[in-house]
């Protein structure tokens, strides 16, 4: 499976950005699908993640309340709402699903101004 992730962008702190996830040439069906950030000079760590037969979701402390993950069957998308940003949200993002194996996405750039 390919993920191929898009959304980010420059944004103001406490503005709004939605990031996508959609497999190529295949579907999640099966699949855990989440997001993970990587801020300059840290770890890449976890954000957000749907089951996607369940939908079901999950989310790290530092964004609870703030950013929504979804799926869309139709589209065979998965988003990241991501409200009320805060610099410290700066990082590149990363698509991830998840099954027997660990698939990644190319990262996306989300920069919050303060």
């Amino acid at each position: 499976i390919q993920l191929q992730a898009s959304g980010g962008g420059l944004v103001q702190a406490r503005g709004s950005l939605r990031l996508s996830c959609a497999p190529s040439g295949d579907t999640f069906r099966g699949y855990t699908v989440g997001w993970f950030r990587q801020a300059p000079g840290g770890e890449r760590e976890f954000v957000a993640g749907i089951r996607w037969n369940s939908a079901s979701t999950s989310y790290a402390d530092s964004v609870k309340g703030r950013f929504t993950i979804s799926k869309d069957s139709a589209k065979n998308t998965v988003y990241l709402q991501m409200n009320t940003l805060k610099p410290e949200d700066t990082a590149i993002y990363y698509c991830h699903a998840k099954d027997l194996w660990h698939y990644w996405g190319q990262g996306t750039l989300v920069t919050v101004s303060s």
